[in-house]
């Protein structure tokens, strides 16, 4: 049975050993084995209910498996970078209460959170995160590094460029584009096409 790490002990990071400790593969294919973090400290007003290890001077061993428990891109990449690199093998989460449909392509590391909903046709990349009550529409792209916070609605069509962090609420009408790192900020409506790098606001949205 593999140890399963969670990189990051914050509020994601939390939750997210909460979900998979009601997981059905907790116990088959993994056994949770506490928190990559580099503050040590980061459990103590929780009760200090797992283990915290250095993410710094972590050295990846085959018999564990990752998910990252972190929602800005950017942050997301620094910090795995250096686990990929050793060859860490991060699964795929899929709560029970996610709800997937047909032919939807994962990348490495995806997370669904619960409530979240994928529709048919869609293809999600390496550790793209859907957070609570987010929907994704037929036939939309998401790209890597991107992270959907609660209640996005993401439509038909949509196409997503990596390392996109989505505030809660956004909705993006459907066919538009989402430029490379963009950010959408909560409660944005999105009615037309983003720019890479921009951050927009507002319904509807404008940039900032």
């Amino acid at each position: 049975m593999k140890k399963l790490f969670i990189i990051g002990a914050g509020g994601f990071g939390r939750e997210l050993y909460a979900w998979a400790a009601q997981h059905p593969d907790h116990g088959h294919a993994w056994q949770l084995a506490g928190f990559l973090d580099d503050n040590a400290q980061a459990l103590t007003a929780f009760g200090a209910f797992a283990p915290i290890y250095p993410l710094a001077t972590h050295r990846v061993s085959a018999d564990e498996v990752f998910l990252c428990g972190l929602g800005l891109p950017a942050v997301k990449e620094k910090l795995l970078t250096p686990l990929l690199q050793q060859g860490a093998a991060f699964i795929n989460f899929i709560h029970p209460k996610a709800t997937l449909g047909a032919r939807v392509k994962l990348g490495q590391g995806v997370i669904l959170c619960p409530g979240a909903v994928v529709s048919v046709d869609v293809d999600l990349g390496d550790f793209v995160m859907i957070n609570l009550n987010s929907t994704v529409g037929h036939d939309a792209k998401i790209g890597a590094w991107t992270t959907l916070s609660a209640h996005c609605d993401v439509t038909g069509f949509v196409e997503v460029g990596p390392r996109v962090f989505m505030g809660s609420r956004v909705s993006i009408i459907p066919t538009k584009k989402i430029g490379e790192g963009a950010t959408l900020g909560a409660g944005s409506v999105i009615i037309r096409d983003v720019p890479p790098h921009v951050t927009m606001i507002g319904n509807p949205a404008r940039v900032l």
